[in-house]
Parts: structure tokens; sequence; C-alpha cells
């Protein structure tokens, strides 16, 4: 059978000045679909096998191309915005014809020139469309370990868990909310550290190194914050942890780590009202 929005190996069954209609391997009398000429090999014979990706037209007729094309169905990739329209946002991937994200399976607001992460489907009227629900389409069988750096694009927010990101656009990972302290947006690429590998191996991450590494240079930063603001700062041991947060974007544990670090090294003094750089 052939098969909507997947590679297969089809046989040259009939030539044309326009083009090769290929067949199922030795199922010549079976459905037929149009490899357009410009598409096809150099002297291709009756006969030959072709590797091809088969899609529908812009006037729904299944075709084939021997394009590369970046997913098939139940994969996922990231494609450009190309156009909003009534029905749907349409996709650049690489076809004669777009890729239809409809309206219904957007999880936020997009507009021309966005880069969106989807996975591909068939449709109940037999068509090839796009989903930024992509959840149930990531896969957890990635060859990472614990504290590799990877890089991934956010693709979904929750307020109670935290950033989801698709890890090479591909594998399911998470940001807690424990772990952000800076902000982030649909689309946005980020590159993050492994800190955890669940049972059903989906990755955990965090956007800041290990501790004893990440120290060094949340110290640097709090020494420059200081330097540019005076030489004083109204931050201490016992501040709240959303004001260091907001103020510095790490938790109060490392900030805790990065003025110990300071003062022990002579560069701070740790009073009531905040820290001073030493004279």
């Amino acid at each position: 059978m052939i098969e909507l929005g997947k590679y297969q190996i089809l046989e040259v069954s009939k030539k044309t000045d326009f083009g090769l209609y290929l067949s199922e391997p030795g199922k010549e009398d079976s459905h037929r679909i149009l490899l357009p000429i410009k598409e096809a090999p150099d002297e291709t014979k009756l006969n030959d096998k072709i590797n091809v990706f088969v899609y529908k037209d812009s006037e729904d007729r299944e075709i084939a191309t021997t394009a590369e094309v970046p997913l098939t169905v139940g994969g996922t990739a990231v494609l450009k915005v190309k156009e909003i329209t009534k029905i749907g946002a349409f996709l650049d991937w690489g076809l004669m014809k777009d890729l239809l994200l409809p309206f219904k399976e957007q999880t936020h607001t997009i507009k021309e020139d966005d880069n969106v992460l989807v996975a591909l489907y068939v449709d109940k009227s037999k068509r090839l469309c796009a989903t930024m629900k992509v959840y149930e389409y990531l896969l957890s069988d990635s060859n990472y370990k614990l504290g590799d750096m990877v890089s991934g694009i956010v693709y979904d927010k929750i307020d109670n868990f935290g950033i989801f990101v698709a890890v090479d656009n591909i594998y399911s990972a998470l940001i807690p909310n424990n772990e952000l302290f800076k902000p982030l947006k649909y689309g946005d690429i980020v590159k993050a550290r492994i800190s955890n590998i669940r049972e059903d191996k989906k990755l955990t991450l965090s956007l800041r190194d290990k501790s004893y590494i990440q120290m060094d240079s949340d110290s640097d930063m709090i020494l420059k914050t200081l330097i540019s603001e005076g030489g004083f700062l109204p931050f201490h041991d016992k501040s709240d942890a959303e004001d260091i947060k907001n103020k510095f974007q790490i938790s109060k544990n490392a900030f805790k780590r990065a003025i110990g670090k300071l003062y022990k090294s002579g560069s701070i003094t740790i009073d009531d009202d905040g820290i001073r750089l030493t004279k």
C-alpha cells in the first residue's frame, strides 16, 4: 500500500513526457502516482525502483517527490511560518505545496516568519497537516548522559511544571520551575545541562552549570554589578529569594555561594544592609 507522508520504494510502471508513474513493486496494475519529470533521476527505466516521499499537490492529488523532506508522518521538525490565512498557517517544508497548520492545532499565537516545532499527521480528510501539539510525538530514547550539554527549542509552558523543550527538535525534556531564573518564550533556543534522566528516559534540564563551576561565573557577575552600581548592593544572605532572582536571575543558594566566595577572597564585606566592595 502506498502511504501518504512517508518515504517508500516504488517501481516505475509507466514513462511519459511529463513524468514517471510509480506503483508498488511487483504490482504494475495497482494504484499509480506521478513523479514529475524534473524530479526523476537521469536515465530512469521501466521497472526501476525509486525512493520517494508521497504527498498531495494543490489539486489534492497524490504526487511523489525525490526531494529531502524535513519530517515524515509521526516525526517532528522546526519549520518557518510562510503565511497566515483564514484556515490556519502555511509552513515552508521545501515542497511545491506548503504544509497547513490548522488553527485548532496551534498552541499559541504565531506570525509570519516564526519558527515553530510541529509534528506531521494525516487528518480525517486524508490530508497531510501539521500540529504544534507535539508532546506525544517526541522521543525519549536519546543517548545523552547526565551532565551533557544539549540544545533545544521551547515549545510549551505549564505554570505548575515549567518549560517544555524539544532537545534536538525530537527528544522530550523539561526545565522545571525551580531552574527558571530568566524568562523564556515559545520558539526560544536554549542551551542547557541534563540534570536528571527519568525512569521513562525523558530529560530534565538545568540552564545552569554544576554549582562548583557556576559559582565562579556568578561571583564575576555580582562583582561586575557591584562595580557598575557604585560599590554597594542592598542584598545579603537573608534577602528574599524572589528579590534575588529578579535582580540577578539566580537562586538564593547560588547567590549565597557566590558572595561567600567573594567574601573569602576579600573582595566584599557583608553587612546588615547589603554587600560592599572592599577598599
